[in-house]
């Protein structure tokens, strides 16, 4: 029996397909399984045509067998099959596919069936084996041949074939396991429970059963009534694979319960999910989906550790866990499963050549949860409130990302506290409800609504009784710039200057002149603020500060917390309410004693830096003033 080169670039392709394609080692199990599916299915094919075969698709079926001892794993199949040329075709050449020819055979006859569905395409996953065995054998029989042959390798050196014995079609692959490192365990591929694991992982959605004997404790007969049972062991024939993926199944054939239960263990979630979305699609793209919305926030969702994504399948068989680019960013909370044919995979599963198939199905998943979010926003509104109290930071962050390329679709999905109605209300609630005279669309910012109902700056708004949205989160504010108007109504900030509106406790003020109040207060001041302005919105307060430029004051609080080093600053404007008595009481200083009237500008402006929220220079040389004062 000579030895045999690959027709490759031998050792350097296969340490390639060993240490650079494939990212883990357990990957190979998938591998084989795969292939051994698609053995099995080249054989149903014919087996609908020949009579004389004798197998019903109930008949097939992947075997496994661990052999601690031997340091030997087993995959048996009873597929196709494969004779010598196909042995030096197959196995002999990398990168050559049997599955791939046989797809391209099938699909040219006549009478072809469209579900002819091949998982491996490429000849490169039968060598991941390399990576867990020093040695591989496979023993093969194929359909209408009467000799059996054995392929030997143990690596990029060669290969060997010979005649053998086997009865019946079909092929077993034995991998001599590697023996432990310093740093590979490879004593795990020999362990039922860790091979039982990665069949459930990877391989669970094969359509043929997956079988493997396993080995189980049990009370021995004679010993049953005794006080110290013994026990013994034995084995048991069980399948290790569901076959059938619940998203394969009808969506009237599976009760919502079974849905929920999948979610939960597949996802290790502790609750119901929000919404199941099903759906199949067919056309340029064919694929299914079963996806969900999770009820509440993951714990580290806000963080770098959070994998979006969906899982990825190409014909039941696992490709990527988290393939991110299935759902944009702010849809990143969606749960699910995607299982197409139509994927463009390269020589490995675990890559993907991101083409069009790919794109076109994350749009329209996109679009998908979009309309179902609409939906539920329309018809459960309790539901809805659910879900964004878990992830509507998620859409507002979807709103400012991509310079607001996604406002359009997500701005009818926003929700925000409503000072009126006192609850979380759309966009198109509040415009709906505006008051004919009404300019813009009115918000305010604030850590709390408590917070934002004390602010000075919003009582003339309040008084007026137009309804203002609150913003509470650090996004909100960002949110509504770049949204700057919903249905032509502009955006306006209760902080602005100018809300355009009147305020009639204000009007026989403003016929006065007052510059060389506010000139003596600027100069008081000096760089502290931009500018010292009469007030349009005060109404009982005597001060307050507003922001000047594009930079607000929460802008300023939220820059400053994710970049101390920064030194982002919004232009500080300091409106007084001319009608207060504590203005006028300083305004009367400046002739009778100047000095104290320097001292209420500054005891006006730090209670000005208190009201917004912003620290106090001195904290120290603010109480000694308001001391001096008393």
């Amino acid at each position: 029996m000579a030895k045999m080169q690959f027709k490759s670039e031998s050792k350097r392709l296969l340490d390639l397909m060993i240490n650079s394609i494939y990212t883990h080692k357990e990957i190979f199990l998938r591998e084989i399984i795969s292939n051994a599916s698609d053995a099995i299915d080249k054989l149903c094919f014919i087996a609908l045509t020949d009579d004389t075969l004798g197998m019903t698709r109930a008949d097939f079926k992947i075997e496994l067998k661990a052999d601690k001892d031997a340091r030997t794993l087993t995959v048996t199949d009873n597929g196709i099959g494969m004779d010598k040329d196909d042995l030096e075709n197959n196995l002999g050449t990398i990168a050559s596919s049997g599955s791939y020819q046989f797809k391209q055979e099938m699909s040219e006859k006549e009478d072809a069936q469209d579900d002819i569905d091949i998982i491996g395409q490429f000849g490169v996953g039968f060598y991941s084996a390399f990576m867990v065995a020093k040695e591989i054998t496979v023993i093969t029989k194929k359909y209408g041949s009467d000799t059996a042959w054995k392929w030997h390798s143990a690596g990029a050196d060669g290969y060997e074939i010979e005649e053998c014995d086997r009865d019946g079609i079909g092929t077993e692959i034995i991998l001599t396991i590697k023996d432990n490192t310093e740093d590979d365990n490879y004593d795990e591929f020999l362990e039922q429970y860790r091979l039982q694991g990665l069949v459930k992982r990877y391989s669970d959605y094969i359509r043929y059963p997956i079988v493997m004997e396993m080995k189980k404790s049990r009370v021995k007969e004679d010993t049953k009534d005794s006080d110290k049972p013994e026990y013994e062991d034995y084995y048991e024939t069980e399948t290790l694979n569901s076959m059938v993926p619940i998203w394969q199944r009808p969506k009237k054939d599976v009760p919502q319960e079974e849905y929920d239960k999948f979610y939960q263990e597949k996802f290790m979630a502790m609750d119901k999910p929000l919404k199941t979305i099903v759906t199949a699609v067919e056309g340029v793209v064919t694929y299914k989906a079963l996806l969900f919305i999770p009820a509440s926030t993951p714990y580290d969702y806000y963080t770098k550790e959070y994998k979006k994504g969906l899982q990825l399948y190409s014909s039941g068989v696992l490709i990527t866990d988290n393939c991110e680019e299935l759902v944009p960013e702010h849809f990143r909370f969606v749960k699910g499963i995607v299982d197409t044919a139509d994927l463009s995979l390269n020589i490995s599963r675990e890559m993907l050549q991101h083409d069009r198939h790919l794109l076109t199905i994350a749009q329209n998943i996109e679009k998908k949860v979009q309309r179902e979010l609409t939906a539920m926003l329309q018809n459960d509104r309790e539901t809805y409130e659910k879900f964004f109290k878990a992830f509507g930071r998620q859409l507002k962050y979807g709103v400012v990302s991509d310079y607001g390329m996604h406002k359009d679709e997500l701005q009818d999905l926003l929700l925000f506290y409503s000072s009126t109605e006192k609850k979380p209300v759309t966009l198109g609630e509040y415009v709906g409800r505006m008051k004919e005279e009404q300019k813009f669309i009115y918000f305010a910012t604030g850590e709390t609504a408590a917070a934002i109902d004390a602010l000075p700056q919003t009582e003339l708004l309040r008084s007026k009784g137009f309804e203002m949205l609150y913003c509470t989160e650090d996004v909100d504010e960002f949110t509504l710039q770049t949204l700057m108007s919903y249905k032509d109504k502009r955006f306006c900030s209760a902080m602005n200057d100018d809300l355009g509106i009147e305020n009639d406790e204000q009007q026989e003020e403003d016929k006065k002149d007052n510059t060389a109040l506010l000139t003596f207060v600027k100069e008081t001041l000096g760089d502290k603020v931009a500018e010292v302005v009469e007030s349009k919105k005060l109404v009982s307060h005597p001060v307050c500060l507003t922001a000047k430029g594009g930079i607000s004051f929460e802008m300023e609080k939220y820059f400053n917390a994710v970049q101390p080093d920064a030194g982002m600053k919004a232009q500080r404007v300091l409106e007084l309410n001319l009608s207060h008595k504590a203005v006028q009481t300083m305004e009367s200083l400046i002739q009778t004693d100047i000095d104290k009237a320097r001292k209420y500008a500054e005891v006006l402006y730090s209670q000005a830096l208190l009201i917004a929220g912003l620290p106090l220079e001195n904290p120290s040389e603010y109480t000694d003033l308001v001391c001096s004062l008393i």
